[in-house]
């Protein structure tokens, strides 16, 4: 974590800055509680990577080895908690994450308690500057908690039915800093077969129009880069992009090359 004091934006600041201003970022999710991944993705080139606790094996420690990582790259590293409870929160933060990914928001209230969390001004973040976040109590107080609230991203995910009914009281909460679109639990919610499902698009519509309302960032997850429906989601406003895993990316190269073989 950067020192506010320097003038030097760290890898979580300027995630957030650029999420937060609609650049196009490229990342991928994190299914292998291994550091290495991390470390070929930054050194490729990718903008973030996304630790996925909420459906992979990662342990506490396994998420404090993969913030490691991403500190060693130089690249963002968010994590998709299992939960919105407070403590996965911290967990997350604590450990040098750029940010939190919550999984199943529904309601402002929700959004309020994942702010709360997460934040020092204006919430209630447990506080303790002795983690890799506080650089192991190099930053003082007054600094830590500057230096916490100006690089924590805070990213919830739309992927229930009840949060279509909700979304201008969701994105009007303060310290929301973008939305995942969550297709997939929204497909299997109307039970289409997939994303391209009519019903499926025509909600992603709702969520893209109201998170253009509010001048929320909009994440959304594809299974390659050139998959018909990155033009579909650039046109209604997604700019950031989570393309498949480290697990499909290794399988769609072995594939590949066992078809080149």
């Amino acid at each position: 974590m950067s020192d506010p004091t320097s003038g030097v934006e760290s890898p979580q600041q300027a995630f957030k800055r650029r999420l937060a201003g609609g650049d196009a970022l490229l990342g991928t999710f994190l299914k292998t509680p291994t550091a290495h991944a991390t470390e070929i993705l930054a050194d490729v080139g990718f903008d973030f990577v996304v630790v996925d606790a909420e459906h992979a094996p990662f342990s506490r420690a396994d998420i404090d080895l993969m913030m490691l990582a991403a500190r060693a790259g130089g690249i963002a590293s968010v994590v998709r908690v299992p939960s919105a409870a407070p403590e996965h929160i911290l967990t997350a933060l604590d450990a040098g994450a750029a940010g939190v990914l919550v999984p199943h928001v529904s309601s402002a209230e929700a959004v309020r308690a994942i702010v709360d969390a997460a934040y020092f001004k204006g919430g209630h973040r447990g506080f303790s500057n002795s983690t890799r976040a506080g650089s192991y109590g190099r930053l003082g107080f007054r600094d830590y908690q500057a230096s916490c609230d100006s690089s924590a991203s805070v990213i919830a995910m739309i992927e229930d039915l009840a949060a279509i009914e909700r979304l201008d009281e969701i994105f009007a909460v303060p310290g929301l800093t973008g939305a995942f679109i969550g297709r997939g639990d929204l497909s299997a919610a109307v039970g289409a077969d997939s994303p391209a499902d009519a019903r499926v698009v025509e909600t992603v519509e709702a969520i893209t129009a109201a998170a253009r309302r509010h001048g929320i960032a909009l994440i959304a997850h594809v299974g390659a880069s050139d998959a018909p429906d990155v033009a579909m989601l650039r046109g209604l406003g997604v700019n950031s992009f989570l393309v498949a895993s480290d697990q499909g990316l290794m399988r769609q190269s072995a594939q590949r090359m066992r078809a080149a073989f």
